[in-house]
C-alpha cells in the first residue's frame, strides 16, 4: 500500500489502489464496502472497497475474514498480507479523508455532514471501480443513516448493480468485512506515520486511538492545543470534544458585529455601486445562491 501520495501532503484527501486482475473484469463481481474511523477525533477516515468474482464466493469465505473492529493490528495486518498475495482473484480501493476535509465540511457555511460525507465516499469508489472496468454485479455495504432510503440512492445511482444495505453488514458479509480490514489498515499506518506540519512533538504516550473517551487522546488534544490557534489539522474540529476544549480554554475572541446597527444618516459605501431603484430587501438570501438555486417561472 503505497501511502507517499498522503505522506507528502495529508490536508488532501487520497485515493489508493491494487492492481486489477483481469478476472474481475471478465467475471461479475460482489463488492463490499466499509470505513473505519468513522467515530474519533483525530486522524483521517478511511472508506475502502474490495472486490472479487462470484464464483470466488465460497473460496473467498474460507480465507478468514472477519469485521476489523474484532481483531488485533498484527491480525489486520496478517489478513491484509493474504488479500495482496491473492491479487489473482480480488482488487481493494480505499480513500483517505483528511481531518481537513471533514472539518471544512463540518464546519463551512453549508454544512457537509458526515452521513452525506460517507455516501459520496462510497459512490465514488463504486464509480471508480466501474471506470477500471472492474465487473460490479452485487454491492454489500454497511448502512449509514436510514439504510432502506440509503439502498434506494444508491440503486438510483447504480440501477445495474443489485444493492445490498444492511446493518453490521461486515459481521454478515464476507467482502464487506475484507474492505473493513483494507480500511482499517490503511488508517492504522496512516496515524502512525503522521507527519505534523505544525511541527508538534508527541509524548513517548502517543495519541491513543484517536476516540474521545481514550484518556491518551484527551491529554494528547489538551497538551497540543494552542490557546490562539487551536489544534493541529490533526485534529477534527466539528467533533464536540475538541470545540468544548476551546471554549473552555482557548483565549476568547471578540468579533466585531457586521450587522451593527449603523447612523440612519450614514450612506453605506456600497450602495454607490447598486443600480438606480434597486431595493437590497428584494436580494436572493445567500442560501439560495450558496447552493446554486434559482427561481422557475414555469413547469
Amino acid at each position: 500500500m503505497d501511502m507517499s501520495q498522503f505522506e507528502a501532503d495529508n490536508t488532501k484527501n487520497c485515493m489508493i489502489e491494487s492492481t486489477l486482475p483481469e478476472i474481475v473484469k471478465s467475471e461479475p463481481c460482489w463488492l463490499g464496502i466499509d470505513e473505519a474511523g468513522r467515530g474519533p477525533v483525530l486522524g483521517p477516515m478511511v472508506y475502502g472497497v474490495c472486490f472479487s468474482p462470484l464464483s470466488f464466493r465460497e473460496k473467498f469465505g474460507e480465507m478468514g475474514f472477519a469485521d476489523s473492529k474484532t481483531l488485533t493490528e498484527e491480525e489486520r495486518e496478517g489478513i491484509f498480507e493474504k488479500i495482496c498475495a491473492s491479487s489473482d482473484m480480488m482488487a481493494w480501493i480505499v480513500e483517505l479523508l483528511s481531518p481537513t476535509f471533514i472539518s471544512n465540511g463540518m464546519l463551512g457555511r453549508s454544512k457537509y455532514n458526515l452521513n452525506a460525507i460517507s455516501h459520496d465516499c462510497a459512490i465514488r469508489l463504486v464509480q471508480r471501480a466501474l471506470e477500471l472496468g472492474a465487473n460490479i454485479a452485487e454491492v454489500y455495504v454497511d448502512t449509514v443513516g436510514d439504510p432502506e432510503k440509503y439502498q434506494a440512492k444508491l440503486k438510483n445511482i447504480f440501477p445495474n448493480i443489485q444493492i445490498t444495505v444492511a446493518k453490521k453488514a461486515d459481521a454478515l458479509y464476507p467482502i464487506v468485512s475484507a474492505a473493513s480490514i483494507c480500511a482499517k489498515v490503511c488508517r492504522d499506518r496512516a496515524l502512525s506515520k503522521w507527519q505534523f506540519q505544525e511541527k508538534i512533538t508527541v509524548n513517548d504516550e502517543g495519541y491513543g486511538s484517536g476516540y474521545p473517551g481514550d484518556p491518551k487522546t484527551k491529554r494528547f488534544l489538551s497538551d497540543s492545543m494552542d490557546k490562539v490557534f487551536g489544534f493541529p489539522q490533526f485534529v477534527r474540529f466539528g467533533w464536540s470534544t475538541a470545540s468544548v476544549m476551546l471554549q473552555k480554554s482557548a483565549v476568547g475572541v471578540q468579533w466585531d458585529d457586521d450587522e451593527e446597527e449603523e447612523d440612519k444618516d450614514s450612506v453605506k459605501l456600497t450602495s454607490f455601486f447598486q443600480k438606480k431603484g434597486h431595493d437590497p430587501k428584494l436580494d436572493r438570501h445567500s442560501y439560495f445562491s450558496d447552493r446554486c438555486l434559482s427561481s422557475v417561472d414555469s413547469f
